[in-house]
């Protein structure tokens, strides 16, 4: 039997460490040819070595998903090395928060751009080749099915305190979701999202650990309030925070053939948390 995801070749943004790293392993270990992607081009190469040395086949395209170039570079590594494009996941991501009366305008705009603006670009630079590819596919009689899949959060979905811009950056990646869609459907893409809850990344590490990540110039502490973890842990009908393997798995799940005829919809992977 053939991998199941043979023949196919992704591209996961942001795919370096934490989710993204899950993603694109385990898209690369059912048979996907995957693009890694990073800020850091030494984090990017060690997953795409870490996936060639297990037998797969993976490449990297190093960069910010919010440089304006970023998007056509991205999907030409796919077409150009691997000979096509198959599977879109927009994983990269950050969080920088404050509350909204504290927060600049800057500090609004860097997370939009991230979470929003660069899918946006993305999905926006990969038309003509999708668009072409199926118009060929469809008059050589082999219709292709492909899958994109957006990664948004419980703060899109419920809200956040101290995360407006998050909040609506995730919220706003829904939307793009089932307009994209609706606009796809007749290339034979599905286009979903997956919300996640509390995922164990460094993300979501404890606030009071100090963790800060280098972003275009700024140092941004991130973390999670212990009480908030604490707290989640006893809610979630599951009693614990997801791990990036699990996480990736809601993600692969939709990018399967048993999920073709599934789109324009979220996934929740919260262990049962909402709210």
């Amino acid at each position: 039997m053939s991998p199941t995801l043979a023949g196919k070749t992704a591209i996961v943004s942001g795919s370096g460490r934490g989710i993204g790293a899950a993603i694109a392993h385990k898209l690369a270990t059912h048979g996907a040819k995957v693009v890694v992607n990073d800020l850091d081009p030494e984090a990017a190469q060690q997953v795409a070595d870490e996936i060639t040395t297990a037998g797969g086949e993976a490449t990297v395209c190093a960069g910010s998903v919010t440089d304006p170039e970023f998007a056509a570079r991205f999907v030409d590594t796919a077409v150009q090395t691997f000979g096509g494009l198959d599977i879109i996941i927009n994983n990269a991501g950050y969080t920088w928060d404050t509350v909204v009366q504290k927060m600049t305008d800057d500090r609004w705009d860097a997370i939009l751009d991230v979470h929003l603006k660069a899918p946006f670009q993305i999905l926006r630079a990969a038309q003509p080749f999708i668009s072409a590819a199926s118009k060929q596919e469809r008059a050589e009689g082999n219709p292709t099915t492909r899958k994109v899949v957006n990664i948004s959060s419980l703060a899109g979905l419920y809200g956040n305190a101290g995360q407006a811009n998050y909040s609506a950056g995730k919220a706003g990646i829904l939307g793009l979701t089932k307009a994209i869609a609706k606009e796809w459907g007749r290339y034979r893409v599905t286009v979903n999202a997956v919300a996640f809850g509390l995922i164990q990344t460094r993300l979501t590490e404890s606030a009071v650990e100090d963790t800060t990540i280098d972003i275009d110039g700024h140092t941004i502490k991130v973390g999670v309030n212990p009480m908030i973890l604490q707290a989640a842990q006893h809610i979630a009908p599951l009693g614990r925070l997801g791990t990036p393997a699990e996480a990736a798995g809601a993600v692969y799940l939709l990018c399967l053939p048993e999920s073709d005829y599934i789109t324009g919809e979220t996934l929740t992977c919260s262990g049962g948390l909402i709210g």
